[in-house]
């Protein structure tokens, strides 16, 4: 299969084979020709699975084939949690649309507003955004979301996790209800079936590399080791291992802050990414991470949904997640498009009703590294323990009640959109 097979128009085409796109990846394959026949989609894809091109490309298809007359309206919104990730996206939105008549742009907080006005006076197609600077500019009367044709949550079970719930549904209250909505996210808690049903009508699911699978690819370990041990055990494998390009995860903010000053006071330089970074901060540690300049990069679960690196060799859970599903999301970073990579997990003697509720979900065992000086049988023998609860209920997403949101789709061409009173009756 080629992507000529998926009936794109020519112009797409172009671009792809510029690009050097060649074949569609799975999620592609699968997504884009239900989503050129106009259905609203539910899909569970971890990230580096192509499904940027999975949502992008239909939407660019159907906005080039029934364009707009007059002046530029938002005829497509796409909604992110992070900055890296939304700007991400628009770049790869304008390389796929550079032979079309469609302007897009990003919209996040952290930098000033008034670039982001100028570009919304002169008029976009696609706006790529974050929920909280978007109600911002929607508050102060800048933005106009009444001709929205086509709507994008991606990485929804991260914006949920960050308690974004009430804001998407305070936007999706400013769209039309007659529109194309797809619904994206690397795992899949009850909370995003919940919102799925209250946004999208009769849709399509797609999945790829489910979330109660790991990348095969991925050689994992687990290290069990005391708490106060941990940083003397990175610093350990930094030292032993060399790695080109190590991502480290910490639960919180602050942790990674320590562990960035931690590492420089073993001589070892790393910078942190997190929400509390500057815009220009997380983009220097981006690039230069990126560029291999810097070894060590430090991240939350959050800040990590827009590292687009391929490369990463490596990647410790130096505090392992309270949710299972992200200790799948966290590995594949060491596994984007199949490439290889080492994960290792940090298990410590608070951790073990973490490290027994990933290795439930995943199906296996992690096998068990001895072979460090900070190795302890203690904590292996707690690995029955119940978490503290403090520890346990911390980073656990908000609850929220079921405020039912109306979804609607686009009437394209055919004028055989639905409706919403055929979807009441």
């Amino acid at each position: 299969m080629d992507f000529a097979s998926l009936n794109l128009c020519q112009p797409l085409l172009d671009a792809l084979d510029e690009i050097g796109y060649i074949t569609p990846t799975p999620i592609q394959a699968q997504a884009i020709p239900e989503l050129i026949e106009g259905r609203d989609m539910l899909g569970c894809a971890q990230t580096g699975t192509g499904k940027t091109a999975a949502f992008a490309l239909p939407i660019l298809d159907a906005m080039a084939e029934d364009p707009w007359s007059g002046s530029r309206r938002i005829r497509a919104l796409m909604l992110c949690p992070t900055r890296e990730l939304a700007a991400q996206i628009k770049d790869n939105i304008e390389q796929y649309a550079r032979h079309l008549d469609i302007r897009s742009m990003v919209m996040f907080g952290g930098v000033s507003q008034r670039p982001q006005e100028k570009n919304l006076r002169r008029g976009v197609d696609i706006l790529v955004a974050t929920p909280g600077r978007l109600l911002d500019l929607i508050s102060q009367g800048y933005v106009d979301l009444s001709h929205v044709q086509f709507l994008v949550l991606d990485e929804a079970d991260r914006m949920l996790d960050m308690g974004f719930i009430r804001d998407i549904r305070k936007i999706l209250a400013q769209i039309p209800e007659n529109r194309q909505s797809l619904l994206f996210s690397a795992t899949m808690p009850r909370s995003i079936v919940e919102l799925s049903r209250d946004m999208l009508y009769d849709p399509v699911s797609v999945s790829v590399t489910p979330e109660s699978t790991t990348v095969e690819a991925i050689e994992q370990s687990l290290m069990f080791v005391m708490k106060s041990d941990k940083r003397g055990l990175l610093t350990h494998l930094i030292e032993e291992k060399q790695p080109e390009k190590m991502l480290v995860f910490s639960r919180t903010k602050h942790g990674c802050n320590r562990i960035v000053k931690q590492l420089g006071q073993d001589g070892i330089e790393a910078l942190a990414i997190h929400g509390n970074k500057s815009q220009g901060a997380r983009e220097k540690a981006l690039g230069r991470f990126r560029n291999g300049s810097l070894q060590v990069l430090v991240a939350t679960d959050v800040a990590s949904r827009g590292i687009d690196v391929s490369d990463i060799n490596y990647v410790i859970n130096l505090d392992l997640p309270n949710e299972p599903e992200v200790y799948v999301h966290r590995i594949g970073r060491t596994g984007r498009a199949g490439q290889g990579g080492i994960a290792i997990a940090f298990c410590d003697e608070n951790e073990g009703e973490y490290l027994r509720g990933i290795e439930k979900l995943i199906r296996q065992d992690i096998p068990v590294d001895e072979g460090h000086p900070f190795h302890s049988e203690n904590v292996r023998s707690r690995k029955g323990n119940k978490a503290p609860k403090k520890q346990q209920n911390r980073g656990r997403g908000r609850r929220h009640s079921r405020n039912k949101s109306k979804g609607g789709r686009n009437n394209r061409n055919s004028g055989s959109g639905r409706r919403r009173n055929q979807r009441k009756n």
